[in-house]
């Protein structure tokens, strides 16, 4: 797969798809952590004197209409103050001012918005992937997504290659897929076993432990023949789940916080014995074992929260787990949006050694599966 960095781009007209499907809120982002992950290779394309057409999506419009509420423009100021230059916001697929204004940075609108993105249409594949001199695909986030600004586009496009942050997330995760650290540590928490299956599956034969937290630790604790109340549980997964248990890898609470309600009505915190079954779990601690596996790892892969941390009543556990992974001297690897935010509120960014801007991407790459836009490139290189 070629990289932006290795290519000729001076003077070029390039079209960057990145992922900038940030959290907007009355028309104000609250998260700019996906803008800023995209400024490499838009500052680097800058100073080669390039124009710049960026591709993004933003939440889930209906396909092929136009929703202000999930307009791009909101992204184009904040751009804009970032670069200190302004970026024009460009609604038509067909407009003449693209790479044709005194803009050296535009902003495509919502490619939600238009027909055939998520089908991957071939046409529109087609459009995007010739409006410039070389499709520069460094959107992580989406590369386990076939559609038409992810695969079609760079497959029709007269030449491609992945950004400066594609580069960067690939590398830094084959640093677990291919490590040879050890004590290797994982940590996979979030509502269900079953979304995260192939994963916990993958890690059970290469991690030396795992620490499961939300939904999927109460299943693991079902299955271990626990109490777990009113707590979300798949049942339809628990013979899986005794079966993982059996490599005697997956470390399971002790203690744990329970509630009657989301809310937090009656809220406990009791030995994982106790739990009756009128409460429900919403947030673990971690015992003295897992925190001392913290600290002896040498690397540390985190993809979920332990419990429900947006409320307070339930944020010790991930807390804790947040602030022992900022004083581990092992290499540490965190991915998904809930682990993101997270560390956003608990520790910096700073304090995790790699912080993924993928989710589903994140998840499918560890796992060892074939993402859709990578193969693209690839394939493109070699044709």
């Amino acid at each position: 797969m070629k990289s932006l960095v290795e290519l000729n781009i001076t003077d070029k007209n390039l079209v960057i798809r990145a992922d900038m499907n940030v959290p907007i809120k009355n028309g104000a982002i609250k998260d700019l952590t996906r803008i800023k992950a995209c400024l490499p290779s838009i500052k680097h394309a800058l100073a080669n004197n390039c124009k710049v057409l960026l591709v993004s999506h933003l939440g889930r419009p209906v396909e092929g209409k136009i929703d202000k509420a999930f307009s791009l423009s909101p992204v184009a100021e904040a751009l804009s103050s970032i670069l200190d230059e302004p970026v024009q916001l460009i609604s038509s697929l067909e407009s003449d001012d693209i790479f044709n204004t005194k803009n050296n940075v535009q902003l495509l609108e919502n490619i939600r918005f238009f027909s055939g993105e998520m089908s991957n249409d071939s046409s529109l594949g087609k459009l995007l992937g010739g409006m410039g001199d070389i499709y520069v695909f460094d959107a992580f986030g989406t590369a386990h997504r076939k559609q038409a600004s992810t695969h079609a586009a760079i497959l029709s496009s007269k030449d491609s290659c992945g950004g400066i942050l594609l580069k960067q997330e690939i590398e830094f995760l084959n640093k677990a897929m291919l490590n040879t650290l050890s004590p290797y540590l994982a940590i996979i928490g979030g509502a269900k076993v079953s979304s995260k299956l192939g994963l916990i599956n993958t890690l059970n034969m290469k991690a030396d432990s795992i620490i499961v937290g939300g939904g999927i630790a109460n299943t693991f604790l079902k299955a271990s023949g626990y109490e777990v109340g009113t707590s979300l549980v798949e049942d339809s997964m628990l013979d899986i789940a005794s079966d993982m248990l059996k490599k005697n890898k997956i470390l399971l609470p002790s203690m744990v916080v329970t509630s009657t309600s989301f809310e937090g009505a009656d809220v406990k915190i009791k030995k994982i014995d106790a739990v009756t079954n009128d409460e429900m779990i919403l947030d673990q601690l971690l015992t003295e074992q897992m925190q001392d596996v913290i600290k002896s790892s040498k690397l540390i892969l985190w993809n979920g929260p332990l419990g429900v941390f947006e409320n307070p009543l339930f944020s010790s556990g991930t807390e804790s787990l947040a602030q022992n992974i900022k004083t581990s001297d092992g290499y540490s690897i965190a991915g998904g949006g809930e682990t993101l935010s997270a560390i956003n509120t608990f520790i910096n960014k700073d304090d995790v050694s790699y912080c993924s801007t993928g989710g589903g991407a994140f998840l499918e790459y560890m796992e060892g599966k074939k993402l859709p836009s990578i193969e693209a490139l690839s394939r493109q290189e070699i044709g």
